[in-house]
């Protein structure tokens, strides 16, 4: 894939210096679309290990003074601080300042950005690029992380048309594939291929620790597990925040589940043998054709 060459970014203010910020940071500075990054974190150790591992160049100890001189934002913080964070910094956002999110659902960043943000919600790009890792961490930070993942932007109707092409442009720059959507279908959409499969992920869990013998039972397990469950190893209050935060599309695919949980178990209880493979042969065939748009990592 070819990409347009861009002119770099003069300051990243990086508020958050986890995995999914310090990956990003790494990543503007091996495409060279950075000279400098200020990183805050509300854990001064994880900004002090950020600087020490070369994620960001100065430290700062506070989201406003990460945002001061900056003309490109990042906001890698849990989806329910985020109207607090973009308050913290909102005298400091002009025109042009853009910032973008990382959140894994959209319609409340963006509702907290309108609010927080009121006149200057122009400059906010919301993003959401869907690949991360089961280990949270600066320490887990990878530059190659945000290579092939699928990146979904959900501009708002007052999103500035320069920043959101700039915005697509940065992504695609770091070998990412980008499609926009409104904040309502992004939502939809994750609850069916991410949120909900997280639930269950960490449902089978729970079932299996509340049975007897839990840890006899689980050295029996093998790869067919470990694949379904792999996603339940995801950092739970992480996920506490995106369930809750999607709790209305995640509870009504949910209901779609069990419904189609219950047609396996009928026609199981009704030893209906040829059904029971007919809806089997479907699954099966429809994942078989099935290709993800983009190679990706534990997304989210």
């Amino acid at each position: 894939m070819v990409v347009q060459k861009m002119q770099p970014f003069e300051q990243l203010g990086l508020i958050g210096c986890g995995l999914m910020g310090g990956s990003f940071a790494l990543a503007l500075k091996k495409a060279g679309l950075v000279k400098r990054v200020v990183g805050y974190s509300k854990s001064p150790s994880t900004t002090e290990r950020a600087r020490q591992m070369g994620v960001i160049d100065v430290e700062a100890p506070s989201a406003l003074l990460a945002a001061a001189g900056a003309d490109l934002v990042l906001l890698a913080v849990p989806v329910a601080a985020t109207e607090a964070t973009l308050k913290s910094i909102k005298h400091l956002v002009t025109p042009k300042m853009m910032i973008m999110d990382v959140g894994s659902t959209k319609v409340d960043v963006v509702q907290a950005a309108r609010t927080a943000l009121r006149d200057q919600i122009g400059s906010f790009v919301p993003a959401h690029p869907i690949t991360g890792k089961e280990v949270a961490g600066v320490e887990h930070a990878d530059g190659n992380l945000y290579h092939n993942a699928q990146v979904i932007l959900t501009p708002t109707e007052r999103t500035l048309t320069a920043h959101l092409h700039r915005a697509e442009a940065l992504w695609r720059a770091l070998g990412s594939h980008v499609q926009a959507m409104s904040p309502e279908a992004h939502d939809s959409a994750l609850a069916t291929v991410s949120h909900l499969p997280h639930l269950l992920a960490f449902a089978m869990m729970q079932s299996v620790l509340n049975q007897p013998k839990a840890d006899e039972v689980l050295s029996l397990a093998g790869p067919g597990f470990r694949d379904f469950t792999r996603i339940g190893a995801g950092d739970p209050q992480l996920w506490r925040d995106v369930l809750l935060a999607n709790r209305e599309q995640v509870l009504a695919q949910s209901r779609q589940f069990r419904q189609a949980l219950e047609q396996l178990e009928g026609l199981m209880e009704a030893q209906d043998g040829q059904g029971l493979q007919d809806r089997l042969t479907l699954a099966s065939a429809a994942r078989s054709h099935w290709k993800m748009g983009a190679k990706r990592g534990a997304g989210l």
